[in-house]
């Protein structure tokens, strides 16, 4: 039976649905924590992905699905409340009479200063739950080293100079060596250009470590990803047992498609193609209350989520269970024969060190 040093996974991570009245103040109750990372998605129309941290600043927006530099929306994630958020009159995020999803993280505020590596950084870092929002400005250096505030190794990284029209890289360790992938697009794994360092940073062992991540790319990897005087914002995992984990799959385009072990009860969960071009795609657990689970967002396109009442049927069902899920379609974004395919999941360990069970369904 798994164990988890995670307390209660509920305050660090919180899969929260709402209805938007596009009135300004409309508070978001609910979460069970501050959040200091929130990501918004419209389900039933084509507005972006929208992201705020509370290490930028409260009202500062980027897009998941798009290379969109930084803007400022004061009326989009107006503030960052003891139990969730407010949102304003942005369509974004408070669109009228629209069902909303929203995916909160716990890290440690604003953050504070981080000298680990040869660029000085500000990093908000819940190390219990493996998360931390890295802040930077870029020397153009390919050797240079930021410091991440985990304490271990990271095994997935979300990042990009948010200041200018750029793409979000992903590290991932479980790619191939020297490969990196994209969040705003449908790419595969791809080489040439070694942003996250020499080698697979968990396999080689050069980077991350366990307190910097590091760039030993060349050409076009330093200036989009460390380029001098840029600003830049990262979005750093690390694998916590009964709670958090990165790992890798193979498909068998059989609707009795892989289980995946987490050792935890998912309450989210990102996958995309190592291999294929096919688009990232998020389930959690406030969209589907119960198996199989059939609402589905990708990450990557401004376009409507899935929005299949409970009790109906989909394309692509993926189950939630007690230690971990199961695909149950032949999709090849999920379950093509002998593909690989990556995945980031948060959730609730069957008991944890408070002994509260989670109870499978």
């Amino acid at each position: 039976m798994a164990y988890t040093t995670v307390d209660k996974s509920g305050l660090n991570f919180k899969a929260k649905l709402y209805t938007g009245n596009e009135s300004a103040g409309k508070a978001i109750t609910g979460v069970g924590f501050q959040p200091d990372f929130t990501w918004i998605k419209v389900r039933g129309t084509t507005d972006s992905n929208s992201m705020y941290d509370a290490v930028r600043g409260v009202t500062k927006e980027i897009k998941s699905d798009s290379t969109d530099a930084e803007t400022t929306q004061s009326t989009g994630l107006a503030s960052f409340d003891s139990d969730g958020f407010t949102v304003g009159t942005r369509t974004l995020s408070n669109s009228n009479n629209q069902s909303i999803i929203s995916w909160n993280w716990k890290a440690n505020g604003a953050g504070s200063s981080n000298s680990d590596g040869s660029i000085s950084s500000t990093v908000s870092a819940n190390t219990a739950a493996g998360f931390s929002i890295v802040k930077w400005t870029g020397d153009g250096n390919k050797s240079a080293t930021v410091g991440h505030g985990l304490g271990v190794k990271p095994t997935m990284i979300i990042a990009r100079d948010y200041a200018q029209s750029k793409h979000w890289f992903v590290y991932h360790k479980e790619l191939t060596d020297n490969y990196v992938m994209t969040l705003n697009n449908t790419d595969e794994q791809k080489t040439g250009d070694n942003y996250w360092g020499s080698g697979s940073l968990m396999k080689s062992g050069s980077s991350p470590t366990t307190t910097t991540f590091s760039f030993n790319g060349s050409g076009s990897s330093v200036t989009n990803i460390n380029g001098n005087g840029y600003t830049n914002i990262a979005y750093c995992f690390s694998d916590k047992p009964g709670f958090s984990k990165a790992g890798l799959y193979q498909g068998n385009n059989n609707a009795n498609g892989p289980f995946v072990y987490t050792g935890f009860k998912p309450a989210f969960i990102m996958i995309k193609s190592r291999g294929l071009a096919r688009n990232w795609t998020n389930w959690d657990n406030a969209r589907d209350i119960f198996n199989p689970h059939w609402n589905y967002i990708y990450p990557n396109l401004a376009q409507a989520g899935t929005n299949i009442a409970h009790g109906s049927s989909g394309s692509y069902a993926i189950d939630f269970l007690s230690n971990g899920f199961k695909v149950r379609n032949t999709d090849d974004k999920f379950n093509g024969a002998s593909q690989e395919y990556i995945y980031l999941s948060f959730g609730q360990t069957l008991v944890g060190s408070n002994n509260i069970p989670c109870t499978a369904r």
